[in-house]
């Protein structure tokens, strides 16, 4: 599994422990990404050099027919975009980019993104950002966590627009290829051509790229958004899923319909939930109703409302796609239709006096 992050790098540290608590010490935009891998009941960390050697930049260029110059400086996320695209094709595997909540160890992230991984058969991403609360609890470790989301937009901003970049490279340089086949079957048969390309796309294992934003990694999104010059940050994902978001009801829809996505935009809703009701609980009064925890205001147009609140087995359940999931097969397949690109609301029961679906 890539992490990507902007986690400071302990030397001297082994496994999951060379993913510090603060932000990098060049600064809170600074990206690293890691190889992480399961090893019995402990976990492997390689980070990878940011250039790559100018033979291997040469090869994946080649290989996967990037309109890229050759001598210029690549860097690994060229490495780890391609291995993800190989992946998906040949698993037929759909990619998910996940950004974790708030009071989040490095331990914790990997262990939820091997899970979904495992329920969803899907390939995770996870982006990492350091919600470790600066090694304080309470109230000032949440406060802490709402600093470091604050100062880590920016280097989710340029993690997605690298997936931006790299995805349209190798999405477009895999169709021309595939044109150039259908073309060298039927050199003299434009309709023949173009139906054979149809099939080859088709046959392709073609692959969506969608996201997950859980808890205070809406927070973080928002923040992005907010300040963001791009539009959205470009069109990347297929579908987007707002789970349990730790961030202000009130004027929600003005981050919201910045949101860019291909066919569905989900917000999850559990009134029962205890990590949402502890949040507005900590910070006092001033706090105000949470996205993920309320059903009224529900106006953004570009978005589906997903009410858990009465779903068997949901109860006060903060990260529902994950236990509540294994026992209710309706919100298990919620989440698998979601977080692979489909439509994941024809099942539910549509409120239109709310403007929410709920399950049936």
């Amino acid at each position: 599994m890539y992490v990507v992050t902007n986690r400071e790098v302990v030397s001297g540290k082994t496994g999951l422990e060379q993913f510090g608590k603060r932000v990098n010490a060049k600064g809170p935009n600074e990206l690293r990404l890691a190889e992480v891998t399961r090893r019995g009941r402990g976990w492997q960390v390689e980070f990878l050099n940011d250039e790559l050697p100018k033979t291997l930049a040469r090869q994946l260029i080649r290989e996967h027919e990037l309109p890229l110059n050759p001598a210029d400086r690549h860097f690994a996320s060229l490495k780890v975009a391609c291995d993800l695209a190989d992946e998906a094709r040949s698993r037929k595997r759909h990619i998910l980019f996940f950004v974790h909540g708030y009071n989040n160890d490095m331990e914790d992230v990997v262990k939820q993104a091997y899970a979904l991984q495992e329920r969803y058969r899907v390939i995770v991403v996870p982006f990492s950002w350091p919600a470790n609360g600066g090694g304080v609890s309470g109230t000032a470790s949440y406060k802490s966590d709402k600093r470091d989301a604050r100062a880590s937009t920016g280097a989710m901003e340029r993690a997605m627009q690298k997936v931006h970049g790299y995805l349209r490279g190798l999405t477009e340089a895999r169709r021309q290829a595939l044109w150039r086949e259908a073309g060298e079957r039927h050199p003299n048969n434009n309709p023949e051509r173009e139906a054979l390309y149809a099939k080859l796309l088709d046959r392709d294992c073609p692959f969506t790229v969608n996201a997950m934003f859980h808890s205070m990694g809406n927070y973080l999104l928002k923040h992005m958004l907010k300040s963001s010059i791009a539009d959205g940050t470009g069109l990347i994902f297929d579908n987007v899923v707002l789970v349990a978001a730790d961030t202000n009801n009130l004027d929600h829809s003005l981050w919201v319909e910045r949101i860019q996505f291909r066919k569905r935009l989900f917000v999850t809703i559990n009134e029962d939930d205890y990590a949402l009701a502890a949040s507005r609980a900590k910070a006092g009064s001033e706090q105000l109703a949470r996205l993920g925890h309320f059903l009224r205001n529900l106006n953004a147009r570009n978005a589906h409302y997903i009410n858990f609140t009465d779903a068997p087995w949901v109860r006060k359940s903060h990260s529902y796609f994950n236990d509540p999931a294994k026992d209710n097969e309706q919100v298990r397949e919620f989440f698998a239709r979601a977080f692979t690109g489909d439509t994941a609301e024809d099942a539910l029961r549509f409120h239109d006096e709310g403007n929410w679906y709920g399950f049936r």
